[in-house]
C-alpha cells in the first residue's frame, strides 16, 4: 500500500512534465509571472488549482471505480475513447490558443475593476486544474502504471485514496510555488516580453488541438474529421466577432450585435458537434488505422500460440497515448527491432485500445495494469509473461527478445 501511494505521488509529479499537460499548465505559469498579486492572492489561486485538480481526479476515479464495480471493463483515460470528448477537447485547446494570440480576451470586466491588473482569480485556477486532469489522462509515465493497476484491484476506498495521492502529486508543484513567496519571486519581472511569451504559449495549445484532431480521425474516420474542421473554422470566426465586440465596448460603441453574433455561431458549433445524424459520434465504429504486418491481438490467438516454442510480444497501445506513439517511432518500428523479431521468430501482436474494447481492458487488468502503454512478452518455453518498461529502448527490447527466445 505504501509503495503504491508513493508511486502514485511520483507519477503525479511526473505528469506535469508530459507534453499532453504542459499546454494547460503553461497558462498558469503565465499567471504566476505577475508581480502585482499579494501573497494572499497567490495562495488563493494555489488552493483553487489544488481543489480543481482533486475534484476532477476524484470524479474520474469515482466514475472508474463505479464502472468497475458494475462489471464494466474500463481503464485509465477511458473518457478519451469517446470521439465526442476528443472533439470537445480539441475545440477547447483551439479556443485557448486564439485567446493567447489576442483574438479575444477573457475577463475584461474584471481587469477594468482591478485597475488594469489582469488576474484569472481562484475560479480560473480551479477550472485550469479540472482541465489539466482531463487532458492528463492519455499520459502514463514511470511509477504511475503500477499504482493504477494496484488501485483497481483494491476495495473502492483504497482505490480512491491512491487516486487522491496521484492528484496530490500532480497539484503539488504549482501549489507549492503559490505558497512559498521566495519561489514566486524567482519568476521573471513583468514587461513587454510577456506579450511575446503569451503568443508563444499559444503554439503548444495548437499542437495539442492538432494531436487531438489526428486522434479523432483514427477513431471515427473522415466524416467526423470534416465536422471537427468545420467547427474549428466556425470557432475562429466566433472568436473574431466576439473580439470585435470587446473592442467596440471599450471604445464606448455599440457591441451587443457582435456578442449576439458570436453566441449564434457558438450555438451552431454545439449543434454540429452533437447532432446524432451527422455530428461527432459518442463511440467510435471505425477500424483504427495500423501497421498491417503485426498480428491483431485476441485472447484466442495468444492461447493458441503459447507453447509453440516461439516468443509472443503483445503491444497494448492507442492513438491517443503519446508514450505509445513515441515508443512506436523510436523503437518498435526501427529496422533493428524488426530484425530481432524476425530472428527470434517472435509473434508481434497489437491490442489497439483507441476505441473501447472490453477484452483489452480485462486482459490488461489480468496483468495488474490499467494504463497504456503496456508491453507483455511471453517466453518461448511457456514461462510466465514478462512486463516490459513503459518507455522502451532498442537495446533493452532486443535483449529481452533474445532472452525470451533462449538465444542468450
Amino acid at each position: 500500500m505504501l509503495i503504491a501511494l508513493l508511486s502514485a505521488f511520483l507519477g503525479g509529479l511526473i505528469l506535469n512534465l508530459m507534453p499532453c499537460v504542459f499546454p494547460v499548465i503553461s497558462l498558469k505559469i503565465m499567471g504566476l509571472m505577475r508581480k502585482d498579486e499579494t501573497p494572499g492572492q497567490l495562495r488563493a489561486e494555489g488552493l483553487a488549482f489544488f481543489a480543481g485538480v482533486m475534484l476532477a481526479m476524484l470524479a474520474l476515479a469515482g466514475a472508474l471505480v463505479a464502472a468497475r464495480a458494475g462489471g464494466a471493463a474500463v481503464g485509465w483515460g477511458f473518457q478519451l475513447q469517446s470521439p465526442l470528448v476528443i472533439a470537445v477537447l480539441a475545440l477547447v485547446m483551439l479556443g485557448a490558443a486564439l485567446n493567447l494570440m489576442g483574438l479575444f480576451e477573457v475577463g475584461l470586466a474584471l481587469q477594468r475593476m482591478g485597475q488594469g491588473r489582469a488576474r484569472s482569480g481562484p475560479l480560473g485556477s480551479a477550472l485550469t486544474g479540472v482541465l489539466s486532469i482531463v487532458v492528463a489522462t492519455p499520459c502514463s509515465g514511470p511509477f504511475m502504471a503500477g499504482a493504477l493497476g494496484y488501485a483497481l484491484v483494491q476495495p473502492p476506498l483504497v482505490a480512491l485514496a491512491i487516486f487522491a495521492v496521484l492528484g496530490l502529486g500532480f497539484a503539488a508543484p504549482f501549489t507549492l510555488v503559490s505558497f512559498v513567496p521566495a519561489l514566486a519571486r524567482r519568476m521573471p519581472r513583468p514587461g513587454a516580453w510577456m506579450g511575446t511569451v503569451k503568443i508563444v504559449m499559444a503554439f503548444p495549445m495548437l499542437g495539442a488541438a492538432a494531436w487531438l484532431t489526428w486522434v479523432l480521425a483514427q477513431q471515427a474516420g473522415t466524416g467526423a474529421l470534416a465536422v471537427l474542421l468545420a467547427c474549428a473554422v466556425a470557432l475562429g470566426f466566433a472568436a473574431w466577432i466576439y473580439g470585435l465586440g470587446q473592442k467596440r465596448r471599450m471604445m464606448g460603441q455599440g457591441h451587443g450585435g457582435f456578442y449576439a453574433g458570436s453566441g449564434l455561431v457558438a450555438a451552431l458549433i454545439v449543434l454540429a458537434v452533437a447532432n446524432p445524424a451527422g455530428g461527432i459520434p459518442v463511440h467510435s465504429t471505425a477500424t483504427p488505422a495500423g501497421n498491417a504486418s503485426p498480428v491483431a491481438w485476441s485472447p484466442k490467438k495468444v492461447a493458441a500460440l503459447r507453447g509453440k516454442g516461439k516468443p509472443i510480444l503483445i503491444d497494448f497501445s492507442a492513438a491517443w497515448c503519446i508514450t505509445c506513439q513515441v515508443n512506436e517511432k523510436t523503437t518498435l518500428s526501427t529496422s533493428e527491432v524488426k530484425d530481432a523479431l524476425a530472428r527470434t521468430g517472435t509473434t508481434y501482436m497489437i491490442a489497439d485500445s483507441t476505441k473501447f474494447d472490453a477484452r483489452i481492458e480485462e486482459a490488461m487488468a489480468s496483468y495488474g495494469r490499467d494504463s497504456l502503454p503496456l508491453y507483455v512478452l511471453y517466453p518461448a518455453d511457456g514461462r510466465d509473461p514478462v512486463i516490459l518498461p513503459q518507455v522502451l529502448a532498442k537495446g533493452m527490447l532486443i535483449k529481452a527478445l533474445d532472452q525470451a527466445a533462449g538465444q542468450v
